[in-house]
């Protein structure tokens, strides 16, 4: 890979979805677009690099899905979930009392094992059986990880890292050798394809977002941007949960909650948008 082939690539995938290629990850990028090349019909990758300064939509689209990571599992780093079963819903189901209402956001879900993680914790706490209405959304720029968070069929491999197995044997039914996740967990969850640089305004108001380990792909000022938008997009006593390693991201704004990674909604006083979003 020439310098010049990493840098179309790289403002490709800047200007797409956001993501921070460098000159280090050159394997990882070859590796990665080497079945894109063989699906498209180029004899290599340096013959689609070729093409990248003008792509096709279908092409551009395909390199940014290859380029984004999709790496997740149930009930990653297990203290978020349990500070969302044991605080945030309990104070949130008391603040919404009167409408009996939750509304919830995964954002960069993958293949939907924190979506399903979040659904199997509402579910035990039996708050539908309750008569509250949730509104889970869980969207990812790649609409390949959607589909499969869609179908819910996970791998033996899948469900072993960090999923309790009362828990499996509660929510998922064998399939051959994979497990599927019950259907009334599916049914709760809504899946679709969406792009955090993109606008937010169909998400309307939430009270809970989980957000983590997306915002270390980004660089300063994008990160600053998204967050000025997760801001605007969370109830006023709404919840906000980053990766506990997330790094460069400037919360001096926010309030952080007892569980490292976890903010509450930055007040009414307090500026909303991020410089950036204000600039722009």
């Amino acid at each position: 890979m020439i310098p010049a082939d990493l840098a179309n690539l790289a403002d490709l995938l800047h200007r797409r979805s956001g993501l921070v290629v460098t000159a280090d990850k050159t394997r990882l990028i070859e590796s990665k677009l080497a079945p894109i090349a063989r699906r498209f019909g180029f004899r290599d990758v340096s013959a689609l690099f070729a093409e990248l300064p003008h792509p096709p939509e279908e092409l551009a689209r395909a390199i940014t899905e290859a380029m984004t990571t999709n790496e997740s599992s149930f009930f990653r780093d297990r203290a978020p979930f349990e500070h969302f079963r044991d605080t945030m819903v309990p104070a949130l189901c008391v603040a919404r009392a009167a409408k009996r209402r939750l509304r919830i956001w995964c954002a960069a879900a993958a293949c939907g094992q924190e979506a399903y993680s979040l659904a199997m914790l509402l579910d035990e706490m039996g708050l539908v059986a309750q008569g509250w209405k949730i509104d889970l959304i869980a969207t990812d720029l790649s609409a390949e990880a959607i589909a499969r968070a869609k179908e819910g069929l996970y791998s033996q491999y899948e469900v072993q890292r960090g999923l309790p197995v009362q828990l499996l044997l509660n929510h998922f039914a064998q399939d051959g050798t994979n497990w599927r996740i019950a259907e009334r967990l599916r049914r709760m969850v809504s899946f679709r394809t969406f792009n955090l640089l993109d606008h937010f305004g169909w998400l309307g108001e939430m009270d809970v977002i989980f957000c983590r380990n997306a915002l270390i792909y980004f660089d300063a000022h994008t990160k600053e941007t998204v967050i000025g938008k997760l801001a605007e997009a969370l109830a006023s006593d709404g919840y906000l949960a980053l990766g506990a390693k997330e790094s460069g991201v400037d919360m001096s704004a926010w309030t952080a909650d007892r569980v490292r990674g976890i903010y509450v909604r930055p007040s009414a006083a307090q500026p909303m948008r991020s410089r950036s979003a204000r600039r722009a």
